[in-house]
């Protein structure tokens, strides 16, 4: 009975952060606010939903499958540098760079000089 309530709570929690995820996604009035949305609420939402497959089966089925913990971990691990990357397309094409704070650089904030990186150097 304990790892049905579990199970069950894990999906409920996972379809709330995943209807607030999808309705901060319509909901939110900019690019950059809408952006969180998805990126954390859904992430958390598709999670949960994989945890508590990966528990039922193991629990009621006897079948244990580490698949559903890779997919969680590998949602973990590109929501964020997709929505880096977003942000930072989103920075270079509608912001004017005189109105972004200072990089520290020479360069811009949606840029990547190779020849700039310590690690990168091979003169000695």
């Amino acid at each position: 009975m304990i790892w049905e309530i579990i199970v069950s709570a894990l999906l409920v929690m996972a379809g709330v952060f995943g209807l607030v995820g999808s309705f901060g996604l319509i909901r939110l009035p900019t690019t950059m606010t809408r952006l969180h949305a998805p990126t954390k609420a859904t992430t958390l939402g598709g999670g949960g939903v994989l945890v508590a497959s990966m528990i039922y089966f193991a629990v009621f089925m006897d079948h244990y499958s580490f698949h559903e913990l890779m997919i969680t971990l590998f949602l973990f691990l590109t929501a964020p540098i997709t929505a880096n990357l977003i942000a930072k397309a989103y920075l270079h094409r509608t912001e004017r760079p005189e109105d972004l704070p200072p990089t520290g650089t020479d360069r811009g904030w949606a840029t990547y000089d190779a020849s700039a990186d310590p690690s990168r150097r091979t003169d000695g």
